[in-house]
């Protein structure tokens, strides 16, 4: 499907990921990554704060507020709390999480895992997938709009988190 992969190699494809357990016979499943240059606990922090705001084109999704550019002290997430917030109005919900590991939920239908695997001692891939269960021409609208919204989101991540890092 067209935009169904940015920044993710074959075997990150064809790995498991707990959105998975959520959907069967998705008609979309769409995966992206990036590679972050630090630690895992230092990635995590940011993942998690995607509570709190979209961290994609604000202007677009956030009604033109800024998602937060240094961490706000928030308790791990839990199963069965709001996934994220949009435009101050709080949306989904957060339907697996393993602290450190990866933060799954559910917005509009869609289940979406946030997964984090070390590289070594200061690096980390943050793999992202989307899975749900629409009409085909949907699937396809999702996959793009979400490649353009969900790469920004993570290259945002990237750069909060490898900054944040480099000054502790």
């Amino acid at each position: 499907m067209i935009g169904d992969r940015w920044g993710v190699s074959d075997s990150e494809i064809r790995r498991s990921y707990p959105c998975d357990g959520f959907v069967t016979s998705p008609a979309l499943e769409a995966w992206r990554g990036v590679s972050v240059q630090a630690p895992a606990e230092a990635v995590w922090p940011w993942v998690a704060q995607v509570r709190l705001a979209p961290y994609s084109y604000d202007w677009i999704d956030n009604l033109g507020r800024r998602s937060p550019r240094e961490l706000v002290q928030l308790p791990e997430p839990c199963v069965g709390e709001r996934f994220t917030a949009v435009g101050g109005h709080r949306l989904g919900r957060i339907v697996a999480v393993d602290p450190g590991r990866q933060l799954t939920g559910s917005i509009m239908g869609a289940f979406l895992s946030y997964v984090l695997v070390a590289q070594g001692h200061d690096a980390t891939r943050l793999l992202f997938k989307i899975v749900m269960q629409t009409s085909r021409w949907v699937a396809l609208g999702v996959s793009v709009g979400d490649l353009v919204m969900a790469r920004r989101q993570l290259l945002n991540l990237k750069l909060l988190a490898e900054r944040h890092h480099a000054e502790l």
